[in-house]
């Protein structure tokens, strides 16, 4: 008989809205899947978008997408500042990524992911000036170890004293960039390995923070919103972000100061997501570190996604069959995804 500490323990009464946010990756990923390996990553994104913002506009919430698609990518949908749900329901803040790594799903490769996260109304980090950041990301058992101004060769000394591991067994995982060249060599140089992406380093940062894999550190510079994305995920996996806004000329850091921000300042997770109760969402597109890609057999297109949850901890993993014809049939009629209530 089960008594009822234990009823407590496995209850929770509390509506997730993780999972209703999962069938809108779904749907971005099922999108995308159609343009997987077709060289046009325009179309892809268009697609994506268009799913994803059906189903956040049939989910009980009150959301303001905070981070979007908007000025950056000059996409014309889920932009920053955009109303989505259903108007009733929590007051949250949005961070979507219909596609983190638009060019590795038009060429076909690994670490292609359709991604949201959420958290309370008025707790993200919001910045429309400054479009990168200097990060460092890794699990809970480094977490003291990160310090953003300090060198790499002391940071991966401390990571690998954290972890009780050698220097030469840490794994830091970077951008494949011409700007990370000094970075690169210097992690060479103090004994450890790199592990480069092509693109998307949400998937990389949520690697470092993973103990299931041999990622120990996100370093280097990347996006300024898929900073705040990666907080979410952090507050829910014990992890942790810091990071420096990293402008790219001197009228961008100008408009930044001018906005209010302090361009020098260092952002913790806090900093970039203040609050405890976040959601990180994501769906695979391609095969890749955190999650397998969109699969099609006869028995019809397979999904997979994680859905973490701060509040409560948990970390799921969500495989899902489509029915193919209706995925094709939507493809031919509107060159993107699924609508709302097809599956």
């Amino acid at each position: 008989m089960t008594d009822a500490s234990t009823q407590q323990t496995f209850m929770l009464p509390d509506h997730n809205l993780g999972l209703d946010l999962m069938r809108a990756t779904e749907a971005a990923a099922l999108a995308a899947s159609y343009w997987i390996g077709r060289g046009n990553k325009n179309a892809g994104d268009g697609g994506a978008v268009d799913a994803m913002r059906s189903v956040l506009n049939a989910i009980r919430m009150d959301g303001t997408v905070i981070i979007g698609e908007g000025e950056k990518d000059e996409a014309p949908m889920l932009h920053n500042g955009e109303k989505v749900g259903a108007g009733s329901g929590p007051a949250i803040d949005i961070a979507v990524d219909p596609i983190d790594g638009t060019r590795l799903m038009a060429e076909g490769m690994r670490n292609s992911i359709a991604v949201i996260a959420a958290s309370p109304a008025g707790t993200m980090f919001t910045n429309t000036e400054c479009f990168y950041m200097n990060k460092l990301a890794t699990g809970p058992e480094a977490a003291d170890a990160l310090d953003i101004e300090a060198p790499i060769a002391d940071i991966l000394a401390k990571i690998a004293k954290a972890k009780g591991k050698a220097i030469g067994d840490v794994t830091v995982a970077l951008l494949n960039r011409d700007r990370h060249k000094p970075l690169m060599a210097e992690i060479r140089a103090a004994g450890a390995r790199t592990r480069l992406y092509t693109d998307g380093d949400v998937a990389a940062s949520v690697a470092a923070a993973d103990d299931l894999n041999d990622v120990d550190l996100l370093a280097g510079i990347g996006g300024s919103p898929e900073g705040v994305i990666t907080a979410c995920a952090m507050h829910a996996m014990g992890g942790r972000i810091v990071a420096k806004l990293a402008p790219t000329s001197d009228e961008e850091r100008q408009k930044t100061i001018a906005s209010g921000i302090d361009p020098d300042q260092v952002l913790d997770t806090y900093d970039l997501v203040g609050s405890k109760d976040t959601l990180f969402v994501a769906t695979g597109i391609t095969d890749g570190d955190m999650c397998h890609g969109v699969h099609f057999s006869a028995r019809g297109a397979s999904t997979q996604s994680i859905v973490m949850r701060s509040s409560s901890g948990t970390v799921r993993f969500v495989d899902a069959l489509h029915n193919l014809t209706k995925v094709h049939d939507y493809a031919e009629r509107h060159g993107s995804g699924p609508e709302l209530g097809e599956f």
